[in-house]
């Protein structure tokens, strides 16, 4: 079989699937069906993925590849924390339309085991909170901020799937909870540089987005001289 059409059998078996599953998130689906959809006999399928979870996991891949396109077209704003604030709605509304692939990204829970396209989101939010952690701006280790922001939105995004419908209040409180949280605005009430770091980050259209860097930028400097 010639590679190009190697290639075009295997992809038109992951979207076969990712239809099925899209069309009923939640619910099993057939290898049988995704064969019948891709004009393909079940041999074929195992030979491509081995098993039911092969063809899982190339889905799941599927999903993560969607979901860091749409990513990848965001623009960055030059600040890391409003970056964060802008990934965490990007996600929920990725959830929220993509529910089917969704819940196979992020509900599927086998213990001791970590899908290798899980990684991807996980290292551009890792490398926003490095970002975040050089200027000053985190109470917590980078670490220990990207973890910290990804499980709460993963479970926000799960209990708007789950009820079927949107909360952004909830999805908002909770993003602005997690971020005061990572950058102790909410500990730290006295501390009024670094509040307004976080105002002006959480709120670039009022100056526009370069002053607003330049503001974040200086501040940082201040206040980091303050603490010297």
């Amino acid at each position: 079989m010639p590679e190009s059409s190697t290639s075009d059998t295997r992809e038109r078996l992951i979207s076969s699937a990712a239809d099925l599953i899209a069309a009923s998130p939640g619910e099993d689906f057939s290898l049988r069906a995704v064969c019948d959809a891709a004009g393909v006999k079940m041999p074929t399928l195992y030979h491509f993925f081995g098993s039911k979870q092969g063809l899982i996991d190339a889905v799941v891949a599927h999903g993560f590849d969607l979901y860091l396109g749409e990513k990848s077209a965001m623009e960055s704003s030059g600040d890391p924390i409003q970056d964060i604030r802008a990934g965490w709605d990007a996600h929920v509304a990725f959830g929220l339309a993509n529910p089917g692939f969704y819940t196979l990204m992020y509900g599927k829970v086998r213990p001791g085991y970590s899908p290798a396209a899980q990684s991807r989101p996980s290292e551009i939010l890792r490398g926003l909170a490095d970002r975040a952690a050089d200027q000053g701006r985190l109470v917590v280790p980078p670490e220990q901020a990207a973890a910290h922001v990804l499980v709460t939105n993963i479970g926000v995004t799960l209990r708007q799937i789950v009820l079927a419908r949107p909360d952004p209040a909830l999805s908002a409180a909770v993003r602005e909870g997690t971020i005061a949280a990572i950058t102790g605005t909410a500990e730290r009430p006295a501390a009024p540089l670094t509040t307004a770091v976080e105002i002006a980050a959480a709120r670039p259209e009022i100056l526009g987005r370069t002053q607003t860097q330049l503001l974040v930028e200086w501040l940082t400097t201040i206040a980091a001289h303050q603490e010297d």
